[in-house]
């Protein structure tokens, strides 16, 4: 039963894996000035975020106010994997008794 489980999880990853890289043909080359990042969401950022934000920079405009609850998720993310990571490597310890001694 261990086996079977194994070659589905190991399919499982292939696909998603084979998925990913065939979505990344769809994004624009790197650095391309057409792209919609640089199009779009750039220029705006640039000239309106001082004013609608009221900060004193374009960096903190983008960390704090545009993109906290993305940081707030990355942050949620992380912490998650963290704990999930001590939960997993942790060593439980048995008591000895006296009959072990």
């Amino acid at each position: 039963m261990k086996n079977w489980f194994k070659w589905i999880s190991l399919i499982a990853v292939i696909m998603t894996g084979a998925l990913l890289i065939y979505g990344t043909h769809d994004m624009p080359a790197w650095g391309d000035p057409n792209s919609p990042a640089n199009s779009h969401v750039s220029p705006r950022y640039i000239l309106e975020a001082t004013k609608l934000t009221a900060t004193p920079n374009i960096v903190s405009a983008v960390l704090a106010d545009y993109r906290s609850y993305d940081t707030l998720g990355e942050s949620a993310v992380i912490f998650t994997a963290s704990i999930s990571c001590l939960f997993l490597l942790r060593r439980i310890r048995k008591e000895k008794t006296s009959e072990d001694k």
